[in-house]
């Protein structure tokens, strides 16, 4: 049984930050690929953030040099710095977990999301 939770969610300024984290169990943790996703109200479920087993990282334009995803396979954790936010930023943020065992065993994972609100 794969289980992910996050943490770090919460009430920020515009301009401010927040690091969100996402711990897995159940899963080896090195193998996979992770990513956040956010959906704000009335809008569709986005990629944020996404690294790859190996570290390689990828950003939509949107957050691309305000948001940092890393990850420490010691802890099982992945990151996601969030710079410079901005109330647009504001969503549920969720973590997912790719496993991949080869052609027809892909499964993906997801947290139950930690609300991030960007407002003054």
């Amino acid at each position: 049984h794969v289980d992910l939770v996050e943490s770090g969610g919460g009430l920020v300024q515009p301009g401010g930050s927040l690091r969100l984290s996402c711990t897995a169990s159940g899963t080896i943790f090195e193998r996979n690929a992770m990513a956040w996703y956010r959906q704000g109200p009335g809008k569709q479920r986005e990629l944020v953030a996404a690294i790859t087993a190996g570290g390689t990282t990828n950003y939509p334009d949107s957050v691309k040099g305000r948001f940092t995803i890393s990850r420490d396979n010691a802890k099982n954790t992945v990151h996601l710095q969030m710079n410079s936010l901005k109330p647009e930023d504001t969503a549920v943020y969720y973590c997912k977990a790719e496993e991949d065992w080869g052609p027809d065993r892909k499964y993906d994972y997801w947290g139950q999301g930690t609300q991030v609100t960007v407002s003054s």
